[in-house]
């Protein structure tokens, strides 16, 4: 994974001086209010319904077992013992002191961590795959050039105060698992029938108030102009995107009013000036990215050993369970990616204890290398465990209550904090998350469903994705009481779709009766080895609505 050199020290370390003198200036009534919002913002700070929250970088979702101990520690000494992964792969405190937060910056500092860019009108910190770099469908490894675009982005002068955030995703494998379709950049790595690596741009996606399927700008971009195509397009953003309206400032409001044509021929325009200037990527420049991404010291794993594997899961259930779903096939032989369930009843989804922090850190130096991914669904990943290994990680996983079989179930819900932390929610979201947990607990029931994504959002934010959720669950607000409305046939993969609204909205105590009368419909109409997402396109919508709403 990408190492600081002094240049990325002396950057995040001078950043941290600049935010405590800041503070120490807005703590003796120096700095107003007003000004010192954009401020506390760009570094991360947010203030919350019950305390403040501060949002720390994980750049592609990437960590070490030393990054995870020192968050472990930071979270006992400056919080409440735990911390939240989001679903852009970052991670969240709940509960900091707002004066404790330079202290944290610095603790952070130490270990090649911040949260610059973390929030404010900026770019914030560009999402990946999160099995870059082993996925057996990948194409091309997109680290080193999320890297790249870390880089270009990180306090770049002309981005500090864009009409609304701005968010880039990039995938570089045949399956999307970056939701580059909802993003206000998307990036598709490809090799052409020359076997040319180059990009797919796509512009305009998003979620929040006004969803949105982001559009091809430019089909087929050569590698050496990443950046500068990129600078293009948030240039024309910057340009013309609204300002005087928070609701319509997104580029995907200027896309949609302008055509993806109009918008296309604008960033040309402007990317004129821009090509084969200074900032035109070469390969000595890529080369550099990619030594930060070596492949690890694997140890050969014999042939008796998968052997030995197979049979282990063939002869042990609850071990099937588990591979069949929280362990993925590795592009090496021999070799698996695991993943650490986040999700379970007892805590909010995506939660983590400081002592489950150290824990994984362990694990992650004796069965992965030292090195921890973050993904979308708000769990983790050991990326390289050899698979004669796996039945020790999954015995201690389940000592630690990170073993749940349920990775991809209707179980692997993602979720928002909502209205118990977040002071944009109308409504709670976790007590939602852990009704339908406990409603359907049975695993043989999960099983039989196959792989449905449950997303809720306590807000039009939409920070849960519910938008992309085969099921999306949404809090609302009616003249001061919780209420969810519910949508199905969203897809954040690359069949993308936005959800549809089922009707009118529900109370709170309803909402598992909902999802179980939507699953009986699916259960009787599907089809044999038909997902969820598939029964759905192919009955339609009006099925389930009946249904639903069945007197």
């Amino acid at each position: 994974m990408y190492r600081y050199d002094s240049y990325d020290q002396t950057l995040v370390d001078e950043r941290v001086a600049q935010f405590r003198d800041q503070m120490d200036r807005y703590l003796a009534g120096k700095l107003g209010e007003e000004e010192f919002r954009p401020v506390r913002l760009q570094n991360g700070l947010y203030i919350q319904r019950h305390a403040p929250m501060l949002r720390i970088a994980i750049p592609y979702g990437m960590l070490s077992s030393h990054q995870l101990h020192a968050l472990a520690t930071i979270t006992r000494r400056y919080d409440r013992g735990y911390g939240h992964f989001t679903t852009r792969q970052n991670l969240q405190l709940n509960w900091p002191a707002q004066e404790d937060v330079p202290d944290i910056l610095a603790d952070l500092a130490k270990v090649q961590m911040h949260a610059i860019q973390t929030s404010g009108n900026c770019i914030r910190n560009t999402t990946s795959d999160q099995f870059a770099g082993i996925a057996k469908d990948e194409v091309v490894d997109p680290r080193p050039w999320c890297e790249l675009i870390r880089q270009w982005s990180t306090l770049h002068p002309e981005f500090a105060y864009l009409p609304r955030k701005f968010k880039i995703a990039v995938t570089g494998a045949t399956h999307d698992r970056a939701a580059i379709h909802v993003h206000d950049i998307g990036l598709r790595l490809f090799l052409n029938d020359a076997g040319e690596l180059r990009f797919r741009v796509l512009a305009g996606g998003g979620m929040g108030r006004t969803p949105m399927i982001g559009e091809v700008v430019r089909a087929d971009l050569p590698w050496q102009h990443l950046l500068t195509y990129l600078e293009a397009i948030v240039r024309v953003y910057n340009q013309f995107g609204r300002r005087d309206n928070k609701f319509k400032a997104r580029i995907k409001i200027l896309v949609k009013a302008l055509g993806v044509e109009e918008f296309a021929r604008r960033v040309e325009a402007e990317w004129a000036h821009l090509k084969d200037g200074p900032q035109t990527l070469n390969d000595d420049a890529v080369d550099e990215a990619k030594t930060h991404f070596p492949e690890p010291a694997r140890r050969p794993v014999a042939e008796s050993a998968i052997v030995a594997f197979d049979q282990l899961r063939h002869d042990n259930r609850a071990f099937a369970r588990f591979v069949t779903n929280n362990v993925m096939d590795h592009k090496v032989p021999g070799y698996k990616a695991v993943t650490l369930s986040l999700k379970r009843r007892e805590a909010a989804p995506g939660d983590i204890t400081a002592d489950q922090m150290d824990a994984v850190a362990d694990l992650a130096e004796t069965f992965g290398f030292g090195e921890l991914r973050v993904t979308h669904e708000q769990n983790l990943v050991l990326s390289d465990v050899p698979v004669d290994e796996i039945e020790a990680l999954w015995q201690q996983l389940d000592a630690l209550g990170m073993a749940n079989p349920t990775v991809g179930t209707l179980n692997d819900i993602i979720c928002c904090p909502g209205g118990d932390f977040c002071s944009l929610a109308n409504a709670v979201s976790i007590p939602i998350a852990q009704a339908i947990q406990e409603r359907f607990e049975d695993l043989d029931f999960l099983y039989d469903l196959g792989p449905i994504d449950l997303n809720i959002s306590g807000c039009m934010n939409a920070c849960g994705h519910h938008h992309v959720g085969n099921i999306g669950i949404l809090g609302v607000d009616k003249k001061g009481e919780e209420y969810y409305q519910i949508s199905l046939g969203g897809n954040a993969d690359d069949d993308v779709s936005l959800g549809k609204i089922l009707g009118p909205s529900f109370y709170r105590e309803d909402v598992p009766d909902v999802i179980d009368k939507v699953l009986q419909v699916y259960v009787e109409k599907r089809l044999d080895e038909e997902r969820f997402l598939d029964t759905y396109r192919r009955v339609g919508h009006q099925a389930f609505k009946e249904r639903v709403y069945a007197a």
